[in-house]
């Protein structure tokens, strides 16, 4: 079932993190419904003092250190509290302007907005939005902005500004009264209040071309250029940055004005071509061959050879004309090497690579673990994946337990017993150029969805699209290792997991593993220890390791770790009962080494000694 919520813009490239959702930081449990608010307006999370506030995103100890973590990781800040403490906690991270991540201040009354720092980097605009939403005062006061209606060293999206370092002088004379000449055009520079004059002391100028800035010049360059190109089969990645290099040598263009990298979609999965967008920070794009075909009206260089392989008669060239669109056109045709081509096109504007007919991205697939389901036990890189993401797929539970995560995405639950059609579907979902969190609890790649994305990608059994994604796992806590943390140190010698469910392993597979470990006298996790139908595995797992092992060996029954309900106990292994233990228990039995140590407050804990404990020596062996 797919539950289709707000979806957040494609995330493509370098976008893929959290730096850019802002974080609403409170100290006061009475900014919270502001917070609330201010979150919603802009897309971020709140973030507040653990020891006053309940019901945030994400908590912190300390201020100053969490204040600072989030400024030095770029993140934009909108803190609830005092304009002059927020500017005291930042004031040893101010170093360059022109890196700064927007940071704000809103009165504890929602009245007044103030950017403080990254007025130019997005601070004044999310003020602006920010007090539209709530009726607020933006207190701008970057000098440009109220007084030309241009923020020149922080031009719009789809345009480079080439020598930022110049723009304070520049900004200083035309505060002076000093006027401007334009070179190129541009609607956002004409728009303005800047005095425009055709011999004006400062010059402006606007051009895809490469260019060196003369004295009180600024130069644009509009992102107007796309690189097309072709190549065989894992190519050289070294061969192709150099001739997207040529291409741009040999044209005079500037790199700054690539806005981006664009081939057939059987090169999805290409190395090199993502190697050559990364190496001018653009996003990379794939069109089908019939979508290429359409262009070959104007294609220079048509190829009947490259027709028979792939569908077209020009990758490259059909490629940059796709993205430059009907009023571009090819400003360099196809070029070569030994195993790769390029051609360059230009776009009448600016090119917002973002519009869906401008090709897919490749997708990508987070395969995530989250663990027991508590944010405490998340880790930051699946937080990071699941946000970066449109599109969340797995059990409707463990997409429940996302929280505040899973807001402003697309969701594709599925019941337990379809995990193959969750995770085929997740595989297609990315196919489609999607970014998605395929979401596992625990660790993905034990006994979970993990292992199963590349069985599918080994094996087959889904389209050439979902063949060529790209595939990140991140770990995530699992059943054994939250069980074993609650209860001491039990896994502390070697151990194993085995699952007692016969569903996709014989039974008689599963006995022989019992055996062996027993035999072995290793620390034993039993997951899927039962079913509602399924009651017998777990007593003979029981009844075998007896044979192995004392009859008080300690057993630790885990239920709901880290959820409401969490229930851990420890029983004798001659007294473990079936029909003590459900779907949501994992149980952990010690070797004959194990034992249990009671401590002053009650609580009797678990652990299984590795023999550091009176040998010489052993302090500077012991694994860290």
């Amino acid at each position: 079932m797919t539950t289709p919520q707000k979806n957040g813009p494609e995330k493509t490239g370098s976008e893929k993190n959290d730096n850019t959702k802002p974080a609403i930081v409170i100290l006061m449990p009475t900014a919270l419904a502001l917070a609330r608010r201010i979150a919603e307006a802009v897309g971020g999370d709140v973030h507040a003092a653990a020891s006053r506030v309940e019901g945030a995103d994400q908590t912190f100890d300390d201020v100053k250190s969490h204040v600072r973590a989030l400024f030095s990781a770029g993140r934009p800040i909108l803190a609830i509290m005092a304009s002059g403490a927020l500017i005291r906690l930042l004031a040893p991270l101010l170093t360059d302007k022109q890196s700064e991540p927007p940071v704000l201040c809103v009165s504890e009354d929602g009245a007044s907005i103030v950017p403080l720092l990254g007025g130019h980097h997005g601070a004044n605009d999310m003020a602006r939005s920010l007090a539209e939403a709530l009726d607020a005062h933006a207190a701008i006061t970057t000098t440009g902005d109220l007084r030309f209606g241009v923020a020149l060293d922080a031009p719009p999206e789809g345009y480079v500004l080439a020598n930022p370092e110049q723009a304070k002088t520049v900004m200083a004379e035309l505060v002076a009264g000093a006027s401007v000449r334009l070179v190129g055009n541009a609607d956002w520079l004409t728009a303005s209040r800047l005095a425009f004059h055709d011999e004006g002391k400062v010059t402006l100028t606007v051009t895809d071309q490469r260019r060196t800035a003369g004295p009180l010049e600024l130069v644009y360059h509009p992102k107007t250029l796309v690189l097309g190109m072709g190549c065989e089969r894992h190519a050289s990645v070294e061969e192709a940055i150099a001739l997207a290099q040529q291409a741009l040598d040999i044209s005079g263009l500037a790199a700054q004005s690539l806005a981006a990298v664009a081939s057939i979609d059987v090169k999805a999965d290409e190395a090199a071509i993502h190697a050559v967008a990364k190496h001018f920070g653009v996003a990379a794009r794939f069109f089908p061959a019939e979508r290429l075909e359409q262009e070959r009206p104007r294609l220079q260089n048509p190829s009947d050879v490259v027709f028979a392989e792939v569908g077209c008669h020009g990758v490259a060239e059909g490629a940059a004309l796709a993205v430059a669109g009907s009023d571009g056109a090819l400003v360099l045709p196809k070029i070569k090497s030994k195993g790769v081509t390029a051609a360059l096109g230009r776009s009448a504007q600016p090119i917002n690579i973002k519009e869906t007919s401008l090709g897919r991205a490749r997708g990508t697939l987070f395969v995530v673990g989250i663990g027991p389901g508590s944010d405490g036990w998340r880790s930051p890189e699946v937080s990071r994946m699941v946000a970066a993401s449109s599109d969340l797929v797995g059990y409707s539970l463990y997409l429940d337990l996302l929280g505040s995560l899973a807001e402003g995405k697309t969701r594709h639950d599925f019941d337990l017993g379809k995990e193959e059609a969750r995770v085929v579907h997740a595989m297609e979902l990315a196919g489609e150029g999607k970014t998605v969190a395929l979401v596992c609890s625990g660790d993905a790649g034990i006994y979970a969805m993990a292992t199963l994305v590349f069985e599918l990608l080994d094996k087959g059994g889904i389209s050439a699209g979902a063949q060529r994604i790209e595939v990140q796992v991140s770990p995530g806590i699992s059943a054994l290792q939250a069980a074993a943390a609650r209860i001491g140190a039990p896994l502390g010698h070697d151990f194993c997991t085995i699952s007692l469910s016969d569903l996709l392993t014989p039974w008689e597979h599963i006995q022989r593993r019992v055996k062996a470990a027993g035999e072995g006298d290793f620390v034993i996790a039993f997951y899927n220890p039962v079913s509602m139908k399924r009651r017998t595995q777990l007593a003979y797992a029981r009844d075998q390791l007896l044979t192995y092992r004392p009859a008080d060996t300690p057993v630790i029954l885990a239920t709901n770790l880290g959820r409401p309900g969490e229930t851990v106990r420890v029983v004798p292994l001659v007294g473990l009962n079936v029909d003590d233990v459900d779907m949501l228990t994992v149980v952990i039995v010690g070797s004959s080494e194990s034992r249990t140590v009671k401590t002053g407050d009650g609580k009797t804990w678990v652990y299984t000694p590795r023999g550091y404990s009176g040998k010489a020596g052993t302090a500077m062996q012991k694994d860290a």
